[in-house]
């Protein structure tokens, strides 16, 4: 039987209608909406089919309108710019018509030059923490069961936070955490694929963090919460199926919008990938 993460290189891996056009699926997860870091991992999927040469060292990107699960994803890629060092795309996801999704991505071939990273946070190993299924388990047991199915199915990305928050009764903490990921299984040898999944994994727990000092529970009726950019910088090599420290704080919120950053370090300290996103947390007036 296929595992989550076979599910989810099956979903990277998007069909060639035509030169420079792509679709993409999503999977049947009864989700109201597309989830952001698939769209976001699809289209770099879509941009690196492109490029010829070099690795993605960075992309920027726009959260437009809510994908529909149901419907597949056109992924339009413009080749910008081949130069001579630096290879541009951008790409436009597209369903019923619209535009659900912008990004554009830089590629580079591998460069000699200065290097320094900053300090990896101190964290327990990822061994030493309970998996995502073990700890949601006990709190979802009196829980409706389509509910506990939610929560307790395969998922393609092993999640372990330092302090994990309670999903349904929060409590205020600073707006930081430290979380642990990786591809819940082997990855082939491909740099763009490692790439794409952590794309992917990047905002599964990002905009949790500017909820931290606000106590917002996961399903809380008086919020709509939604990515609406999201930035990265891809440093050095790594794999996505090794353990990754996913730093994360929010510097501010304001206006609906919460700010939020992080880092992601390999085990032994090498920052590898950098991030940045911008999200919607908005108070919903009662009629």
């Amino acid at each position: 039987m296929p595992s989550a993460l076979d599910g989810l290189v099956a979903l990277l891996d998007l069909e060639e209608l035509e030169v420079n056009v792509f679709r993409g699926r999503s999977p049947q997860e009864n989700r109201q909406r597309v989830f952001g870091g698939q769209v976001a991992g699809q289209a770099l999927v879509a941009a690196g089919r492109t490029v010829d040469r070099g690795n993605v060292h960075s992309l920027h990107a726009y959260f437009l309108r809510p994908g529909d699960p149901s419907t597949p994803i056109l992924y339009l890629v413009d080749r910008i710019r081949d130069g001579k060092t630096f290879t541009t795309r951008r790409v436009v996801a597209i369903q019923h018509g619209q535009a659900i999704f912008h990004l554009s991505a830089s590629f580079q071939p591998e460069e000699v030059g200065p290097e320094h990273g900053v300090t990896m946070p101190e964290a327990p190993d990822p061994e030493s923490l309970p998996s995502f299924a073990d700890w949601i388990a006990p709190k979802v047991v009196s829980m409706p069961e389509p509910l506990r199915l939610w929560f307790g199915r395969d998922r393609p990305i092993d999640t372990r936070p330092v302090e994990p928050m309670d999903p349904f009764h929060p409590v205020r903490r600073p707006p930081r955490q430290l979380v642990w990921i990786r591809a819940a299984g082997r990855l082939p040898d491909q740099l763009l694929l490692h790439q794409c999944v952590v794309a992917y994994a990047s905002d599964m727990t990002l905009l949790d963090t500017a909820t931290l000092p606000h106590a917002i529970a996961w399903n809380d009726p008086h919020y709509v919460m939604a990515s609406l950019d999201h930035a990265m910088w891809f440093h050095r090599p790594f794999r996505a199926d090794e353990w990754l420290l996913y730093a994360q704080e929010s510097p501010a919120a304001h206006g609906a919008r919460g700010f939020v950053t992080g880092h992601l370090f390999t085990r032994d300290g090498k920052l590898v990938v950098s991030v940045a996103q911008e999200g919607l947390i908005r108070p919903v007036t009662p009629r």
